[in-house]
């Protein structure tokens, strides 16, 4: 993932949807105490940003210092840029100590995890029994009928060859990923729970944000422009068709969330 967004980092950064406050309060609301939270694949720290006004701390870690450039700042979260695996002893130096962590968080970037180890590192940093970890993704934006349906062509034709083998798990909203938690206090699943966020767009920035996509970086690296002045044309002329320079475009957002247990 580092490597897919090395060269875009700033418009990674400008064109992704912010996360719904209703979700850091729901995820807040199943950890007793409000110490550290580890945001892991934080990116620009979008997560991050929410979770320090949550929780006294926050470490957010990613493997991409790109990315990491382009984090907001504040005083109480610590961003680290990290190798994609750590031994237990990097882990313990470098993110948290054993049964210290309150919320582990990973905004949509799980499916990129090697889920085994990653699980393993969960399980240690965790407090017990009532630890959390949220997991979450957001599938296609939502504008409208004809702005959808060439996303789509876009997007489920042209672009999946392209796709990184976890992406199945994005557009199945989790519900089919590993997850190896217990409920959490007050609901009898570990979901996924639905929320929903909105941007307002004009043309530019729902170009943008289809271009920020991994699957879109992949195909140009590999000397395919999936944004041709044909599928450009397309999406303009479908952009166009109500006579709004500027939409509002929703994001629905799917959580799984559990607790480590004892």
């Amino acid at each position: 993932m580092a490597d897919l967004y090395l060269k875009q980092g700033k418009q990674y950064s400008g064109s992704r949807p912010s996360y719904p406050e209703e979700l850091f309060q729901f995820i807040a609301s199943k950890t007793p105490t409000h110490d550290l939270a580890w945001d892991v694949g934080t990116g620009n720290g979008q997560a991050a940003k929410s979770l320090a006004r949550i929780y006294k701390n926050v470490i957010a870690t990613d493997t991409s210092q790109k990315q990491l450039e382009f984090a907001a700042k504040l005083p109480n979260i610590h961003y680290l840029c990290t190798p994609p695996t750590m031994s237990t002893e990097e882990l313990h130096c470098d993110i948290a100590r054993q049964a210290t962590v309150d919320v582990v968080t990973i905004g949509q970037a799980i499916h990129w995890f090697d889920l085994p180890t990653f699980y393993h590192q969960v399980k240690l940093v965790l407090k017990r029994p009532h630890g959390v970890i949220a997991a979450w993704c957001y599938t296609v934006p939502q504008v409208n009928g004809r702005v959808d349906a060439v996303f789509r062509q876009f997007y489920f034709l042209d672009s999946k060859p392209y796709w990184h083998q976890g992406r199945n798990l994005l557009y199945e909203k989790y519900e089919t990923i590993d997850f190896p938690f217990e409920e959490v206090d007050g609901v009898d699943h570990t979901g996924p729970f639905e929320f929903k966020t909105e941007r307002v767009m004009d043309f530019n920035d729902y170009i943008m944000y289809a271009k920020s996509g991994s699957a879109y970086q992949t195909a140009l690296e590999k000397g395919v422009e999936l944004l041709s002045s044909d599928v450009i044309k397309e999406f303009q002329s479908a952009w166009n068709e109500d006579g709004n320079a500027q939409k509002v475009v929703k994001f629905p957002v799917y959580l799984r969330i559990g607790r480590v247990g004892n």
